[in-house]
């Protein structure tokens, strides 16, 4: 029996401060595509699914580049009223990024600068055996999520 059987990858979800202002960076920086209607989740159901009472939360969802129509997406949502902010942080765990293969990732590093991203590591090149060589570097998004940017020199 195959255990994947019914099995795909949806969706991560990120909560943003400004889901408007974060799924605008996603769009126009990362060339992801809104794929879903503008969400406005609340009422007993929410409040039931998230054990927030009261809690309104709004947004959509993006389809990530490179997939096609099927694609995994990006959920970009905004909760109000929003829970504490937690600094994010390569180590820490749980989820420490999002990863974007690029075809430069020079001019997309300063295409994240000029939205308000910021270097998290340095911009490096390594060779990695039986893979070929890999340039990269780790910065946040506007809200500071950590993304890494990625090109295989092929």
């Amino acid at each position: 029996m195959n255990t994947t059987d019914g099995i795909r990858y949806a969706h991560t979800n990120l909560i943003a401060r400004d889901w408007r202002k974060l799924s605008d960076f996603y769009q126009q920086v990362m060339c992801c595509v809104v794929c879903s209607t503008e969400r406005d989740h609340h009422g007993p159901h929410i409040d039931a699914l998230t054990r927030k009472p009261g809690v309104r939360v709004r947004g959509h969802h993006l389809r990530l580049p490179g997939h096609g129509e099927n694609g995994p997406t990006i959920e970009i949502f905004q909760y109000e009223p929003a829970g504490p902010d937690n600094p994010q942080s390569l180590d820490k765990p749980g989820f420490a990024h999002l990863a974007f293969e690029v075809p430069d990732v020079g001019a997309k590093r300063e295409e994240i600068h000029r939205w308000g991203g910021r270097d998290v590591g340095d911009l490096v090149t390594i060779d990695i055996p039986t893979s070929g060589r890999l340039t990269l570097i780790y910065l946040t998004d506007p809200e500071g999520n950590i993304l890494e940017l990625q090109h295989w020199h092929r």
